[in-house]
């Protein structure tokens, strides 16, 4: 585990890849037209926004997953990722008590299989893609990367993402996973429904971030800690943790946006070797 203090943030987060203009695109249905229109509810939340450099060439992308609880939350471009020579994708997924899980967790694979599929035709690189979001959005880019059914079903390996950078995300079944079963909040669950049911050696680099562990919602750290542990145990050699000292859980974020730039740079460089 690293630990992180304040001044070091603050002289990465200048870091930039590139310099170059940008544009967005919003409200792109990531789920084909047949299944739109099967479901009204799904039709209006299974959307993203996809913000890329203009004549960009080979770039690479983050997908980025809004937190909230899965029961709110709207996508999002984060600011501290626009103008660093990335591809972003916000998505919007469907919310608890409207839908229960795994419905959610579909959203996030679907519309991680539209980057793959379509972010060529921008101009990004399908080999470049990781997947991140923060909170509930951390949880969601865990699932999809390490349980690779759901991306199986679009035909993709899990393990062509590029990384997987979880923002203060749920190890165990996710609260409100849990709440929907009727399981209480502090009865952690490992199952169907819980990253750490999933470690495996062979995953995409792993990178998690939390904020201080006196500070952060309960056992968010420890749960973070205990993943990292894990995985590296079963043999993962590219599991790496920080603890952001000072922040809480909602203000961990933005710190911690230069370690997602800085881990993208970094296998972006091997990749190019």
């Amino acid at each position: 585990m690293k630990r992180i203090i304040l001044f070091l943030m603050f002289a990465l987060s200048s870091a930039s890849l590139f310099s170059q203009e940008y544009s967005t695109i919003q409200n792109i249905h990531y789920y084909d037209e047949k299944t739109n229109s099967s479901d009204a509810y799904l039709n209006e939340r299974c959307v993203l926004d996809l913000y890329i450099p203009k004549n960009g060439k080979d770039f690479p992308t983050v997908i980025w997953f809004h937190g909230g609880g899965l029961t709110g939350g709207q996508k999002e471009i984060p600011e501290r990722l626009k103008g660093k020579g990335v591809a972003v994708i916000g998505v919007n997924y469907r919310l608890s008590p409207k839908v229960s899980a795994p419905k959610y967790i579909e959203d996030a694979a679907a519309a991680t299989a539209w980057a793959f599929r379509n972010i060529k035709k921008y101009g990004g690189n399908e080999k470049k893609i990781f997947i991140s979001g923060h909170s509930a959005g951390g949880y969601l880019a865990i699932m999809v990367g390490l349980n690779k059914d759901y991306l199986k079903k679009y035909n993709i390996d899990a393990n062509e993402l590029a990384g997987i950078i979880p923002f203060s995300g749920q190890m165990i079944s996710h609260f409100t996973a849990r709440k929907e079963k009727g399981i209480d909040e502090l009865d952690a669950r490992i199952d169907e429904f819980a990253p750490l049911h999933f470690i495996r050696a062979d995953a995409p680099p792993l990178l998690l971030i939390t904020g201080d562990r006196e500070k952060e919602l309960l056992g968010r750290y420890e749960e973070n800690a205990y993943m990292a542990r894990m995985m590296k145990l079963k043999g993962h050699k590219e599991t790496v943790l920080y603890e952001l000292d000072g922040f809480d859980h909602g203000g961990m974020a933005d710190p911690a946006f230069p370690l997602l730039l800085n881990e993208i740079k970094r296998i972006g460089q091997r990749k190019e070797k």
